[in-house]
Parts: C-alpha cells; sequence; structure tokens
C-alpha cells in the first residue's frame, strides 16, 4: 500500500515476508517497453469495444481459469505478501465471482437511457474511453486489480496493470490467466517493475489513472495525472471507526471486531482500525474482544490452522511496532500483545490497547497491521463525533440493535461505506470508494462501471431550433 516514486533501478526482488527468502528476481520494463505495449492496448481497444456479447464471454471464461488455478494463484499471493493460504483461496473465488457478475450484468448495467427533452428523440450512451492505467498495492492483489478491471473491461476498456513489486508474480498470473482464455493481445496487460515506472505509464499514451495505495503517494499520482488532463479514481485506505452501542449484542459484536481487525493481518484499507465503545458496555466488549484475540493462530501462512500471517515486509512490521510504542509512551494500556514473534519473518502478535484519546497518533494515522486500539466513549453522540475526527473517511461499522437508531447515525458518518452489525466489505453489487483523504470517485456497481466511461447524450430533430441565445 506504500509505494513511494524513487528514482529507476534496472532489478527488483520479491521476498517471502514469512522466510525472509528471496522469491524471485525481476528487471524493469524500460520506457519505449510500456510505450509500446500501450500503443498494443490502443489498437486492440478499437476491436475490444464493439463487441459485448464477445467481452461477456471472456470475462466467463477468465472466471473459469482462476477457479481452475485457484490453488496456485492462493499460493502465489501467500509467499509473496503473507497471507494465510484459507484468506488467499477466498480472495480468487472472489475475483471469480466479481467477473461472471459483471459478464452476466454488465450490459444491463451500461445500456442506453432515454429521457424526454424538446427533441424528438434524446438518447444518454455510455461508451467506454480508452486505456486505462491501473496502478494497485500488495495486500489484495488479485482482488484489488480484478474489481476495477471487471467493469471496465466488459463495459469495453482495455488496461494496462502495474501491480506492486511486492506482488509482481500475482500480476504476472493475472495476465496468464487472462491469456489462456484466448483474449486479443493487448487487451489486458500486466507491467514488470518497481513504483519507478509508475510515472512513465501516467505520461504515456494511456487515457485514465485508477490508483489504489497511500495518501502521499495517490496525491503525486492525480497531480501528473492532472497535468496531463487524465481522470483518476483514487482509492487511498482508511481509519475505519467501529462503533459498539450501549444495546449492542456484544458476542457477535466481538466476533465482528476479530474479522474486521485482524483480516489479512490488518492489512486492509477497509479493516476496523479505531474501536469506539460506549462506556457503559466497554468492559464486557473487551473482556470477549482480547480473549478471542489471544484464541488467534499466528504462524506459516501456508497452514491452513493459520489466522494471522506474517506483516508484508520489513518497514511495515518497524512501522507497527513504532506506533505501538508511541502509543504506550503517550498513556496507552497494553492489553495483549504488542511485540514482534520470533526471530524470522515479520511477525508481529495480536495486539489490543486500551486508554486511547482520540488526539493520540494511533487514532489519527493510519495503523496497517495487528493493532487494534480502543477508545471509550461516553455515549453514541460522543462516539460520532470521535469517529468523524479523522481526516480519512472509507467505511464504518456500527452495532446495535436498534435500526432505527443505525438509521440517524449512519446518515452522520462521515464515510462513503456504512455497514451495520456487519464488517465494511466490498461487494461487486454496492459502490465502493471514499471522501476526505480516503480518495475519490468509486468502484464495483454501476457507479464504479461508469466512471471509466463517456457519458454522450445524443438529440434528434426534426427542424433547427432558433430560440437557443446561451450556450
Amino acid at each position: 500500500m506504500k509505494d513511494s516514486l524513487p528514482s529507476a533501478v534496472m532489478e527488483f526482488e520479491t521476498i517471502n515476508p514469512a522466510t525472509e527468502d528471496v522469491i524471485n528476481q525481476y528487471k524493469i520494463i524500460t520506457n519505449d517497453q510500456i510505450n509500446d505495449k500501450v500503443k498494443r492496448s490502443k489498437a486492440a481497444f478499437q476491436e475490444w469495444k464493439k463487441d459485448a456479447n464477445k467481452r461477456t464471454d471472456f470475462l466467463h471464461a477468465f472466471a473459469n481459469e482462476l477457479r481452475k488455478d485457484k490453488e496456485n494463484l492462493a499460493r502465489t499471493a501467500t509467499n509473496e505478501m503473507g497471507k494465510p493460504i484459507k484468506e488467499a483461496r477466498s480472495e480468487v473465488e472472489k475475483c471469480a465471482w466479481v467477473m461472471e457478475y459483471y459478464a452476466d450484468n454488465g450490459q444491463i448495467l451500461s445500456t442506453d437511457e432515454i429521457i424526454n427533452t424538446d427533441a424528438r428523440k434524446t438518447v444518454i450512451k455510455f461508451q467506454p474511453i480508452g486505456v486505462i492505467g491501473s496502478i494497485m498495492p500488495w495486500n489484495f492483489p488479485y482482488w484489488q486489480a480484478l474489481r476495477f478491471a471487471a467493469p471496465s473491461l466488459m463495459v469495453g476498456n482495455t488496461i494496462m496493470l502495474k501491480p506492486s513489486s511486492a506482488t509482481m508474480q500475482c500480476g504476472i498470473n493475472i495476465e496468464n490467466a487472462f491469456d489462456r482464455t484466448g483474449i486479443p493481445e493487448g487487451v489486458f496487460q500486466t507491467l514488470i517493475g518497481d513504483s519507478s515506472i509508475a510515472e512513465s505509464l501516467i505520461d504515456s499514451e494511456i487515457d485514465a489513472v485508477t490508483f489504489t495505495g497511500s495518501v502521499p503517494i495517490g496525491a503525486k499520482v492525480a497531480q501528473r495525472a492532472a497535468s496531463r488532463v487524465k481522470k483518476t479514481v483514487l482509492e487511498l485506505g482508511g481509519s475505519d471507526p467501529f462503533i459498539v452501542c450501549n444495546d449492542a449484542d456484544i458476542e457477535k459484536a466481538s466476533d465482528g471486531a476479530i474479522k474486521g481487525r485482524f483480516i489479512n493481518c490488518g492489512q486492509s484499507c477497509i479493516a476496523s482500525k479505531r474501536f469506539i465503545v460506549v462506556n457503559e458496555i466497554a468492559n464486557e466488549f473487551i473482556e470477549k474482544f482480547v480473549k478471542k484475540t489471544e484464541s488467534l493462530n499466528v504462524g506459516n501462512p501456508l497452514s491452513d490452522n493459520t489466522d494471522i500471517g506474517p506483516l508484508v515486509n520489513a518497514s511495515g512490521l518497524k512501522k507497527i511496532d513504532s506506533q505501538v510504542k508511541t502509543s504506550i509512551k503517550e498513556g496507552a494500556e497494553v492489553l495483549t500483545g504488542g511485540e514482534q514473534i520470533g526471530k524470522k519473518g515479520y511477525f508481529y502478535k495480536p495486539t489490543i490497547l486500551r486508554n486511547i484519546k482520540p488526539e493520540m497518533s494511533i487514532a489519527q494515522e493510519e495503523v496497517f497491521g495487528p493493532v487494534a486500539p480502543i477508545i471509550i466513549a461516553s455515549d453514541n453522540t460522543e462516539a460520532i463525533r470521535i469517529a468523524n475526527d479523522s481526516e480519512y473517511g472509507l467505511g464504518a461499522s456500527i452495532w446495535t440493535q436498534d435500526l432505527d437508531k443505525a438509521e440517524r447515525l449512519s446518515s452522520v458518518i462521515e464515510s462513503g461505506i456504512v455497514s451495520v452489525n456487519n464488517v465494511v466489505a466490498s461487494d461487486p453489487r454496492v459502490p465502493f470508494g471514499g471522501l476526505k483523504k480516503s480518495g475519490y470517485g468509486r468502484e464495483l456497481s454501476r457507479y464504479g462501471m461508469l466512471e471509466f466511461v463517456n457519458i454522450k447524450s445524443v438529440r434528434f430533430y426534426d427542424q433547427l431550433i432558433h430560440n437557443h441565445h446561451v450556450e
């Protein structure tokens, strides 16, 4: 998630975060090679955009390829970035689902609209815009690439994927799976390189850019794309509040807290990252949360019994450890965890912190790892105030058995997504995205599909209209 844009080097390597062994080395693509691939993509676009039925068939075929190769795909993700193998398998399955969803529904979601105007006939058409550059992170290396690709390909665009250098083989696997379907050359291409090639991709003849990653790099991507008049969609992470009201089902809420905080070792944009608990039920919730956290199995991510694997790299481990130590200096209490595990691999104990104040750094920064800071609120009003006191606005979850209360609270939460009595999760049928420094634009649903189309209005008149005096 934390790509940067340093000067180019000729090679880079991928490292297994559980063993610290080098997996592979890659040569970085040159600028000329990038430009050649973009030309190929632009040429492919001219045919790809013409036949929606063929696009439907290719997306279905791709979903089948994912399922056939699920175990290999899952093991590659686990080896490259450390997620438990059972989570990696689920990620591949979800990717197959998103491809099928847009294959089945994409033509309906992008069908022409007929509206009434002074013209004899008025039509709004949704047409693809061309080649989309996709700059993606490592934490869900298949899902984040394909949740964008599925609707964009279905509507008729072609794609240039720049995966994270940490999960390069996952990105290569995606292109290989497309190739096995017999998809036309140039429709989907993966660029082999580190973050140094991002600027060259943006500067090339692509037509738009989608980016998922950190706020500082997202700002640089947006600035560079805007200077070349290219549209961007940015998903920049979050610090999602998990609000436990005084009438919440504590058993279900504590189960949700485990899933919401510790999925993918806490390395998720929409992970629950600030636990805001109303004072009346705080002790009961915390007791259950701690007990369930301590039962999690941390270890070899290739084992089906493992719940939490390593962090993605040494810098991620160092940052999490630093955030915890800083919070302790600021007055936090460690209820469980709070330290690195073992001498090999980037493992960190699942951690719960109490006595967190909203102004502490750990409550203001994005915490990208298995650490749960708990903030006690006097009532629901204060809980909402604390939740909204953030520079992020991606997702939020509210736990209450009063649905009228849930309606009121969800309407005033400053986020793009709200889940009531469940953790935040992306879904092909529902728009995904945030506000504030969590980014702009949407992925998924019809709204995500329409981010990268030309919304063209066409009006048919019987005669020239003479009374138009303004543009």
